[in-house]
């Protein structure tokens, strides 16, 4: 039988949003890139974006005051939020109580960084405004821990939804757009103004999408993979055959034998090409 979601949530807004800050004597921190959303419309569009419903069960990590959490509660089947901040994991349980009774949303008081799992059902989807300082660790962390999650839709700074969604090749193509690229079809989803922050933050948002693929066919290691990546663009201006010297032994003929002109820049190449050059290294 399917769940029911509740249909009486009613969402935060800005005076809504101060309110509880004032109660909690809250003020939000660079530190862990507190910037909470105070604007309902804007809730709305993320969860309507994200594409999730009444089967889904949601994982969202930096939940704030819970302004997303209750757009999402009013739509899913059930929602666990992940919030590191004391403060803010102790009173959002009674935040959600009063404005979505019924809901299926529980609170967990943890790092998402450091979670080796969540309770309850696994869940098929990541919705999330992530802190901006640990935003593409966090979505690389879930989306290894996490391989029921099928899609998300997240809000990061707009400089690193660009480099998430880089195409190979591109000026702002590098480590987080490769290794996402590993786990799944990543595109942009729109743009977000500051004013709906508060407090409002000093760089431009935006919103990106992602659909779970299978990883490329490769007996290479994830680990291994991304051992590569990491190393062709802590050097991103030589050339594949020196940036690689360190961790891939005699690198231009390995770059040779996978197909890889070894005067490539690591910006060049794809995540199968990186996959397929991880295949070189010799066994241990």
């Amino acid at each position: 039988m399917t769940s029911l979601v509740p249909v009486d949530v009613a969402l935060l807004g800005a005076a809504d949003v101060r309110r509880l800050a004032a109660a909690l004597d809250l003020r939000p921190t660079k530190q862990r890139g507190q910037n909470f959303v105070i604007d309902a419309n804007t809730v709305r569009r993320i969860v309507r974006e994200s594409g999730v419903g009444a089967e889904d069960v949601v994982v969202e990590v930096g939940p704030g005051l819970g302004s997303l959490t209750l757009a999402l509660a009013e739509v899913v089947k059930r929602v666990v939020a992940v919030e590191v901040d004391d403060v803010l994991a102790a009173a959002l349980p009674a935040t959600l109580a009063e404005r979505a009774p019924g809901a299926d949303a529980e609170v967990v008081h943890a790092d998402a960084l450091r979670i080796a799992g969540l309770p309850g059902p696994p869940p098929t989807a990541l919705v999330a405004n992530l802190p901006y300082n640990v935003s593409v660790p966090v979505l690389l962390h879930l989306l290894a821990l996490l391989p029921s999650l099928e899609r998300g839709l997240v809000m990061v700074q707009a400089e690193v939804a660009d480099r998430l969604t880089a195409p190979p090749g591109s000026r702002t193509y590098g480590v987080p757009s490769v290794k996402a690229a590993w786990f799944a079809d990543v595109r942009r989803a729109g743009a977000v103004g500051r004013t709906v922050f508060w407090p409002a933050p000093n760089v431009e948002s935006g919103l990106v999408a992602w659909t779970r693929r299978d990883p490329p066919a490769t007996t290479a290691t994830r680990e291994q993979v991304f051992a590569l990546v990491d190393a062709a663009f802590a050097q991103r201006r030589k050339a594949l055959r020196g940036a690689l010297r360190g961790v891939l032994p005699d690198a231009e003929a390995a770059l040779r034998a996978a197909g890889i002109d070894p005067l490539a820049r690591g910006e060049s190449l794809s995540v199968d090409q990186f996959a397929r050059l991880a295949e070189m290294r010799p066994p241990r």
